[in-house]
C-alpha cells in the first residue's frame, strides 16, 4: 500500500492490534493459572471417603446403577427425582444407608437407629444417640416423621456389600463441594395440602414435630400390650422397617421372604442346613450376622439386639409363623 501524501496508520493500527492481543492471551494465561492455585480449596473425590471407601468408587457405583437417569447431581441428570448434591449434609450417612438397603420404602427411626449401632457409621456422622443425628441432620428427622414406613417411588436395587457405603462416599464427597450457592433452596408452600392431594385427599401427612404413629419398637410395643402378640409383632416389624426388606410371602426383596419361613429348611452360605425355628429366627433379628443364608451378602442387616428386646424379637417370629 502506498501513501503519498504521508497519512497512512496501517503500521500503527497493526501494532495496537497486536499488543492488545498479546494483553488478552497473558489475561487468558493468568486465569487458566489461577484456575489451578490452591487458594480455591475445592475438594476433589480422592479426598473424601467413608468408612474404607473413596468417593471416585461410588462415583463408578453411581454411573454403572445410571441414577442420574432420575436424579441430578449438581444440576446435571434428569429432574424426575430430588437432587442429591447435598443429600449427606441433609440426612447424614445413617439415613442414606438405611435408605439404600431398602429404597422401596422410607426409613423409619428403627432403621436409622440400627444403622447408628454400626461403629463406622457412629464414627462418621460423628453422634451416639438419635437425638444427637437429628440436631445434626434435620433432613433425616423430617423425613422420617413425615414419610417413615411409607413406599417410595424408587426401586429396591439390591446393591451389594460395598456398593451402599461407595456411594455414601461420593455423596459425602457432593456434600463437601463448593457449589457456589447450587441448587438454590426451593421453597414450598401449602405442603400439607400437596402430600394430601397426591394421596387422594384422604389424610393429612405427618410434618415435622408430630409424632408418628409407631416410632419405635418400645412405644409400638406398649401400644398393643394385652394383645395378640403375633399382631403386636406385626407392629413392631412395621415400626423397625422389616417389611421393607423381608416381604411377607416368598418374594425375594432385600432379604429371603416371610411366607412359609417358619420351620423350613434353611440353606447357608458355608453349605449346611438349619431349621428355621423359633430360635434360629431370633438369633437372625438380633445377630444376622451369625448365619448367612446362601445368595444372600453378610452385613447387609444390622444387628438389632441393641434395639429389639428378647420378648419383642418373640413376638416377631410369632408372627412370622402367621405367615405360613
Amino acid at each position: 500500500m502506498s501513501c503519498p501524501d504521508g497519512s497512512c496508520f496501517e503500521p500503527q493500527k497493526r501494532i495496537r492490534a497486536l499488543i492488545m492481543l498479546g494483553l488478552m492471551m497473558l489475561v487468558f494465561i493468568m486465569l487458566s493459572a489461577f484456575s489451578f492455585v490452591s487458594q480455591h480449596k475445592q475438594v476433589t473425590p480422592d479426598q473424601v471417603s467413608f468408612d474404607k471407601h473413596q468417593a471416585t468408587d461410588g462415583k463408578r457405583v453411581f454411573q454403572a446403577y445410571n441414577c442420574m437417569g432420575c436424579h441430578t447431581v449438581v444440576g446435571n441428570g434428569a429432574y424426575f427425582a430430588p437432587d442429591l448434591t447435598k443429600e449427606y449434609a441433609n440426612a447424614g450417612p445413617a439415613w442414606i444407608t438405611a435408605f439404600l438397603g431398602a429404597a422401596a420404602t422410607w426409613p423409619t427411626e428403627g432403621a436409622v437407629k440400627s444403622m447408628l449401632l454400626m461403629p463406622h457409621i457412629a464414627a462418621d456422622s460423628g453422634v451416639k444417640t438419635i437425638e444427637e443425628y437429628y440436631a445434626k441432620y434435620p433432613g433425616a428427622k423430617e423425613r422420617v416423621e413425615r414419610r417413615g414406613g411409607k413406599p417410595t417411588y424408587m426401586p429396591n436395587l439390591l446393591f451389594n456389600g460395598d456398593e451402599i457405603p461407595q456411594l455414601v462416599a461420593f455423596m459425602k464427597y457432593t456434600s463437601a463441594m463448593d457449589t457456589e450457592g447450587w441448587p438454590p433452596e426451593v421453597k414450598v408452600k401449602d405442603l400439607d395440602k400437596r402430600i394430601a392431594l397426591a394421596q387422594g385427599g384422604h389424610s393429612a401427612p405427618l410434618r415435622s414435630g408430630s409424632k408418628p404413629a409407631a416410632a419405635d419398637a418400645s412405644t409400638a410395643g406398649a401400644a398393643t400390650a394385652g394383645g395378640d402378640i403375633a399382631e403386636r409383632g406385626k407392629t413392631i416389624s412395621a415400626s423397625l422397617g422389616c417389611v421393607a426388606c423381608h416381604a411377607p410371602g416368598t418374594t425375594k426383596l432385600v432379604g429371603p421372604g416371610w411366607g412359609k419361613l417358619h420351620g423350613a429348611q434353611v440353606k447357608l452360605a458355608d453349605g449346611s442346613t438349619v431349621t428355621a425355628d423359633d430360635a434360629y429366627l431370633i438369633e437372625s433379628i438380633l445377630k444376622p450376622n451369625e448365619k448367612i443364608v446362601e445368595g444372600f451378602p453378610p452385613s447387609v442387616m444390622p444387628p438389632y439386639e441393641a434395639i429389639v428386646s428378647p420378648d419383642d424379637a418373640k413376638a416377631i417370629v410369632e408372627y412370622i409363623k402367621t405367615l405360613n
